[in-house]
């Protein structure tokens, strides 16, 4: 897991915590930044796992090309 994962993810829990006292509270401004939030994270969270899976992707394919030298 890499950092935009973990962001990712903090971001989504801050989001959750803000929309569902905006709820609470009857306030739609902080409901609304909540489910803003929840989106942003949920999206740096997939930016990451597409990050981690080119990097893995990029290791993989040096290995091979090592092992073809060998």
């Amino acid at each position: 897991m890499n950092k935009n994962e973990v962001a990712g993810k903090v971001d989504q829990l801050k989001g959750t915590a803000k929309r569902k006292l905006g709820e609470l509270t009857d306030n739609p401004r902080l409901e609304g930044e909540g489910m803003v939030d929840q989106v942003t994270g949920k999206v740096r969270e997939t930016a990451g796992k597409v990050e981690r899976k080119v990097d893995e992707a990029i290791d993989d394919a040096e290995e091979a090309a090592e092992d073809e030298h060998v």
